[in-house]
């Protein structure tokens, strides 16, 4: 399919590092007091993957690899800091460090980040240069020798979290078959307008998760069963979406804007059809951590943290929810609407390419939302502004639950998922959530005890 899509500028923001003196092996020429440099490297691989059109699962893969390859690298910093290795499915530790040969940790860390994220990514090219230039703005405060030694660690690690993500089950699931579309089984999911796509990642809930036993740990309550009686639960949540979707309110449809993270919206005009592009659900969390932790102050190592765990809670949200999608199958209020009701009705949202039991969004907001939650505390206000970019405006939100929650019902405003997927996708996601939380452990004390 030719791909039309408005060009979306990388850019290299120009820093430093200050200077303090380190663990022995750590240069003394740099710091871990200034996150920017990772946190500019997380907008940087972000960007490659809104470029790259990435599916919510595909991307929220690359977090995961390459946060937990920056993490592991800045670590070394802080003997109080855990490894991820034994926390994390099939993860062993990474090599250690010469002590005797001292390193930047800053430029390593950030370096690691940059390579799993090229080589998770399809323009390599592109990220070659990006990771180019993030090596340099650590160069002028090296000497030679640290630089190479750091940049050598980096790739050292990299290496080690490739190999372990190499054996995940990405590359078998292409060959497990393609969605089967069977227009003549009432209920079931069915392409939509209006590009009517192929079923995306139908085998994704056969990757080795993160933290769960299986992607089918925490299946939720079954879907309605479908029924085109009036009485019945199933027509009477498809008469809600569409009611909803004929009455809502401007604060709604903002809510539903907000929280899209489509990341590919098809456009008709006439015969044409062009994209844009956007970030996906994972990617609007991951600027969210970016967000946070700059209001909390928090070092490289905090920062790293907060990406690894957040990370991790996002892409096991997704292959729980992946799973149910493509275990029950269930047909989309679009489809059923202009089936069965009103054949001109139209969601606010663009329907997604994929089955709508249980809500994704839903599902990973809410597994975000508890780990941050543990991390930064419960009362945690910020502004989010991830979507400005996209020409959206900055909400605000009293805790992490709150925008979490505003991200479920979204859905709903949307006319793109039932109640029931929503609040389903909400159970799974806290049950992921959680289960980060008691199975992975970094550091003893919240990352708000630390700020300056």
């Amino acid at each position: 399919m030719t791909r039309y899509a408005r060009f979306l500028a990388l850019l290299l923001i120009a820093g430093n590092t200050s200077a303090c003196s380190r663990a022995s092996t750590v240069s003394a020429a740099t710091s871990m007091t200034d996150a920017t440099p990772l946190h500019d490297a997380v907008k940087l691989v972000n960007d490659v993957i809104v470029y790259d059109i990435f599916s919510p699962p595909q991307a929220s893969r690359v977090y995961a690899y390459a946060s937990i390859a920056a993490y592991e690298v800045l670590r070394h910093g802080d003997t109080t800091f855990r490894s991820l290795a034994g926390q994390l499915n099939g993860l062993t530790p990474v090599p250690p460090l010469d002590a005797a040969a001292p390193v930047s940790l800053p430029l390593a860390g950030v370096h690691a980040y940059m390579v799993v994220g090229r080589a998770l990514t399809f323009s390599q090219a592109r990220m070659d240069t990006l990771r180019d230039g993030m090596d340099e703005r650590f160069r002028k405060e090296l000497s030679s020798e640290v630089f190479e030694r750091s940049v050598a660690y980096g790739d050292t690690v990299a290496r080690h979290v490739l190999a372990w993500a190499g054996a995940d089950g990405f590359k078998q699931r292409t060959g497990l078959g393609k969605y089967s579309v069977l227009r003549d089984a009432p209920g079931r999911w069915i392409p939509t307008p209006p590009a009517y796509m192929d079923a995306v990642e139908p085998n994704w809930g056969t990757l080795r998760p993160f933290v769960m036993d299986t992607s089918n740990q925490f299946k939720p309550e079954p879907p309605f069963p479908f029924d085109t009686a009036k009485r019945s639960d199933f027509y009477k949540q498809m008469v809600e979406v569409q009611q909803v979707g004929k009455h809502l309110t401007e604060e709604q449809r903002a809510i539903a804007a907000f929280w899209d993270c489509n990341p590919f919206v098809m456009h008709v005009q006439g015969h044409t059809m062009f994209a844009t592009k956007k970030m996906s659900p994972g990617g609007h969390w991951m600027g969210i951590v970016s967000l946070v932790a700059r209001k909390a102050d928090a070092d490289m190592l905090r920062s790293a943290e907060a990406y690894a765990r957040t990370a991790v809670a996002l892409a096991d949200g997704f292959l729980s929810v992946w799973a149910e999608k493509y275990r029950s199958n269930v047909i989309r209020p679009e489809t059923m609407i202009n089936t069965y009701v009103d054949e001109g009705w139209t969601p606010l949202l663009q329907t997604p390419p994929f089955p709508e039991y249980t809500s994704g969004h839903s599902g990973i907001s809410t597994a975000a939302a508890v780990v941050l939650t543990q991390l930064f505390g419960d009362k945690f206000a910020f502004a989010d502004s991830t979507e400005m970019e996209y020409g959206l405006p900055v909400r605000s939100y009293a805790s992490f639950h709150a925008a979490a929650d505003e991200a479920a019902i979204s859905r709903l405003y949307g006319g793109i998922h039932y109640r029931r997927a929503v609040e389903q996708g909400q159970v799974q996601g806290r049950k992921v959530g959680e289960l980060v939380v008691s199975k992975v452990s970094t550091h003893p004390t919240p990352i708000v005890a630390s700020t300056r």
